[in-house]
């Protein structure tokens, strides 16, 4: 074995402490490097939230700002700035509205990406509004004061009480017209539960309440109401009347074999009371999940 002389010994120190430099040298570029880049994507978001605000400031109150700033989807927040614009929300109303996750429950929130900004960039740009944006499912109907056990004469008899809050859980454009609508046909008369007009939509809207889940005859009970609508009641400058189906419960499959995503028919759960937020979070998600796998599956 070679004995180790002193110049050995200095030249491995050397080497050593030439392999520390460098690998020092090599983490101070890459943390250099890392930081720069930090403080530039720093730079660029606060030049987005300058804008942001920059733009809000002229439409809405620093108070709404501040609620819609923190919302980091670009479509969601987007969502809640035009709505908010349009049907002139309050502070509190904002609140609620993103509380009760109103863009995950709204039609669009379903729709591709792509769909979504179309949509929003109409409804900014031209102030035009698509049943997508103005449907909802499910609808909160807590404010009734419905427990346990009640009848759809019960139901429509609180909504009728309740008239201002079940409009604001709607939406503002939501103009009441009538309840229990006759309309006769081959000498038949049938009651239409609730009817209102649609101000930004120029359309009638039939809402029907069912205790239990949706059936597919419903369908064909709607079609009949909106074609006496679309014949004996729309103006000329209206567009074709919708029908809202609000049941206990629904099943996609009925939903999705019935074609009625095509259809001016909308069908939606109701809730008389509220469920934990996290679990309706979820279910939301998971809805929103599955309505876009099925768009793509049928793109493809």
């Amino acid at each position: 074995m070679k004995n180790v002389t002193p110049k050995d010994q200095n030249n491995l120190l050397a080497d050593i402490t030439t392999l520390i430099e460098q690998s020092k040298q090599q983490v101070a570029t890459v943390i250099n490097s890392t930081i720069t880049m930090l403080y530039w994507q720093v730079g660029c978001r606060i030049k987005i939230d300058i804008q942001i605000v920059s733009t809000l400031c002229r439409q809405l109150t620093w108070s709404h700002i501040k609620s819609i700033l923190y919302i980091e989807d670009e479509l969601k927040r987007e969502f809640y700035i035009e709505m908010c614009k349009l049907e002139q929300w309050s502070t509190r109303v904002l609140s609620e509205r993103i509380n009760s996750m109103l863009y995950e429950r709204t039609a669009i929130s379903k729709k591709p990406e792509d769909t979504i900004k179309h949509e929003l960039e109409l409804l900014r740009d031209e102030q035009k509004i698509t049943p997508d944006l103005v449907f909802r499912d499910p609808y909160f109907l807590d404010f009734l004061g419905l427990h346990d056990k009640y009848s759809e004469k019960d139901l429509e008899t609180a909504i009728v009480v309740e008239l201002q809050n079940f409009i604001i859980e709607f939406g503002g454009d939501f103009a009441f017209m009538d309840r229990q609508k006759r309309i006769s046909i081959d000498n038949e008369d049938y009651y239409l539960d609730l009817l209102f007009y649609h101000r930004r939509l120029k359309c009638l809207v039939v809402v029907e309440l069912k205790l239990g889940s949706f059936k597919a005859a419903y369908k064909g009970q709607m079609e009949l109401y909106l074609r006496w609508l679309d014949k004996n009641m729309k103006l000329e400058d209206e567009n074709s009347p919708i029908g809202l189906i609000l049941c206990a419960g629904k099943s996609n499959e009925h939903i999705e074999l019935l074609q009625l995503e095509n259809s001016n028919i909308k069908v939606a759960d109701y809730l008389t009371q509220l469920p934990d937020k996290h679990l309706l979070e979820q279910k939301l998600r998971i809805a929103i999940e599955i309505a876009k796998q099925r768009l793509e599956a049928k793109n493809e």
